[in-house]
């Protein structure tokens, strides 16, 4: 009997949702596919940590993306995507290299713009060295009124509350009790996303912090204060910290939405164009998260493993919405049910899932902890030969480490 080749799998794409395809792939179809990266940078940047470094509760991870995709027999092209020309199923790169395909996964993701002239965009500006600063001249008492705003058509909010319930508490124990937070969002509710039990506990956090929240508004910042709608209530803010709005790539031949936004059916297939699939904050899902996203290409990954002979039912995509919220003390973890998702919604002080990672993808998050776990050994296990050696250099004594 002939062998059947491996199908050819490119996956365009270096974040959540293209790595999360990875390794999926990686365990449901094994050999029977034979998949390339496509990535315009040589890492993987782990960012919802990011929110954390200002305030030294937490710093961003890099992982090599060649490591990680040839523990799972993927070769890496470092480019981006330039065409998809759906006929020739072909892919055309930035460099001009063109790659074939039976099947493709668009894991592009969006772009970040600045939604106000006059606001530190938080993933946009160099937002440590802009948040340090900020907090700088709060405890110096050159800012009287920090404003968190949400920007109108913005779905995923929590990084914001992140930096506003930790910034309160920064400047609280600075002593900086001349300050005043304001929150401000279209939500009716802080987090109503979430549901009325895990908008009500951050209605009490953001109470208990002093933040003033101002909900069902849409903002228009000028430099030094902030109009706000309906009302026209006026706020002056001394600084103003906001999310940026995501807008789609746009890759020529490919469909996607006014806004540029790609179309896709429960399985992420992409419509017209036969092999092709979209996963993550490219898509038209209105709720841009990482959770969500690899749960985008869980469904993705189960269909393309079918396809190439895996012995896999296909699941569509049943959205389950996970976020643990920083607060600068003990952490909260939030569960929603999503329209078309499953389960009911839940906030708590302990972990609702495993590894309590800020992403909760079934197959990266594990993935990620085991690295992060085995490179924390290796570190300690090096200081401590460092420490043998330097015992045996100066003629001390140390137990061998396999008995400590």
């Amino acid at each position: 009997m002939t062998p059947v080749a491996p199908a050819r799998v490119v996956i365009a794409g270096g974040g959540v949702a293209a790595l999360e395809t990875l390794i999926a792939l990686g365990e449901l179809a094994r050999d029977r596919v034979e998949i390339t990266l496509v990535a315009p940078n040589a890492s993987f940047g782990y960012r919802p940590m990011t929110v954390a470094e200002p305030f030294g509760k937490g710093h961003a991870r890099s992982y090599d993306l060649v490591a990680i995709a040839e523990r799972f027999g993927a070769r890496v092209v470092q480019d981006t995507v330039a065409e998809v020309a759906g006929a020739e199923r072909a892919i055309r790169t930035g460099a001009g290299t063109v790659i074939p395909y039976d099947h493709l996964v668009l894991a592009t993701g969006a772009r970040a713009t600045s939604a106000y002239a006059h606001a530190i965009t938080f993933g946009e500006d160099r937002e440590e060295e802009a948040l340090h600063g900020l907090l700088q001249d709060a405890e110096d008492g050159y800012v009287k009124c920090i404003a968190f705003v949400v920007p109108d058509g913005t779905t995923w909010s929590l990084p914001l509350y992140e930096l506003a319930l930790m910034t309160a508490r920064q400047t609280w124990s600075m002593g900086a009790d001349w300050l005043k937070l304001v929150f401000v969002t279209p939500e009716s509710r802080p987090l109503a996303i979430f549901g009325g039990a895990a908008s009500d506990t951050l209605a009490e956090l953001l109470e208990s912090a002093g933040i003033e929240f101002v909900g069902s508004a849409y903002t228009t910042v000028e430099r030094g204060h902030l109009v706000v709608d309906p009302g026209g209530r006026r706020i002056d803010a001394s600084r103003v910290i906001t999310l940026p709005r995501l807008e789609g790539l746009q890759i020529p031949g490919v469909p996607t939405d006014a806004a540029g936004f790609v179309p896709v059916d429960p399985h992420g297939r992409v419509s017209g164009l036969d092999g092709v699939y979209a996963a993550g904050d490219g898509t038209s899902f209105p709720i841009k998260q990482g959770g969500l996203a690899t749960q985008q290409a869980d469904a993705v990954a189960e269909a393309i493993a079918q396809a190439a002979g895996a012995p896999v039912e296909p699941e569509p995509f049943r959205p389950i919405l996970r976020g643990m919220l920083l607060t600068g003390g003990d952490k909260r973890f939030l569960r929603g049910a999503v329209a078309g998702g499953g389960g009911e919604a839940r906030i708590a002080s302990h972990a609702l899932w495993w590894p309590p990672s800020k992403i909760a993808g079934r197959y990266l998050a594990p993935f990620l902890f085991d690295s992060d776990e085995l490179e924390a050994v290796e570190r300690i296990r090096g200081e401590h030969l460092q420490v043998e050696a330097e015992l045996d250099h100066t003629g001390g004594t140390a137990a061998p480490l396999s008995a400590r």
